[in-house]
């Protein structure tokens, strides 16, 4: 999972940091008039969009989802709030009343920070076969790739920091499978092969 740390470094790129700005004013002045929320803590906002739309695949937001969604919530925000309200937990229920009004917005502020950090172009050209992958090839595969990408796809779509690499241990429903490809074709993830090979790892339930 992404860390207040590194928030802080996507957001020394000025590039980023505008188009944070941005963003924010616009989810400010449509959503949430009166609400404090630094820089720091909207684009931790946005970094959660993936895990939301995850969340939101049922069309409703589980006690154990919504636990789970603080929990990576407060370990972006600035700061710390564990012992009062966290301003990007605040946030998160505002996205998850208007996801599909902000969806696509964030999504493509998502794809213009993988796009400044990353080289997605080198990912797409890798020839990595899609036959006969085993957990074991797929983590390999991931041991080899950029680093920077493997924390992306952590973030975006694992529950705990270690799933991304333990596949036997992800289980996803049908409804909530069909989502991650859909939000990897809104971020387009889908023609880099190691992104298809975590999809191809999951156990659908």
């Amino acid at each position: 999972m992404f860390t207040e740390n590194e928030v802080i470094i996507m957001l020394e790129n000025k590039s980023i940091e505008n188009a944070v700005i941005e963003l924010k004013k616009d989810f400010i002045g449509q959503e949430a008039q009166y609400m404090e929320l630094s820089d720091h803590d909207f684009l931790s906002l946005v970094l959660l969009t993936p895990s939301v739309g995850i969340a939101l695949a049922n069309e409703s937001v589980s006690l154990f989802e919504e636990m789970a969604l603080n929990k990576k919530a407060r370990k972006l925000s600035f700061g710390g709030y564990f012992m009062k309200t966290d301003p990007v937990v605040h946030a998160m229920g505002f996205l998850i009343k208007h996801y599909d009004i902000w969806k696509d917005k964030f999504y493509g502020l998502l794809r213009e920070i993988m796009h400044e950090g990353l080289d997605l172009d080198k990912l797409k050209k890798q020839e990595v076969a899609d036959e006969d992958l085993t957990p074991n090839k797929f983590r390999k595969e991931l041991l080899k790739a950029p680093y920077g990408f493997v924390r992306f796809m952590a973030s975006f779509f694992c529950g705990e920091e270690d799933q991304i690499i333990n596949v036997e241990t992800r289980s996803i429903s049908q409804t909530e499978y069909d989502r991650v490809l859909s939000i990897g074709e809104s971020l387009e993830l889908n023609d880099i092969p190691i992104f298809r090979h975590f999809c191809a790892t999951y156990t659908v339930k």
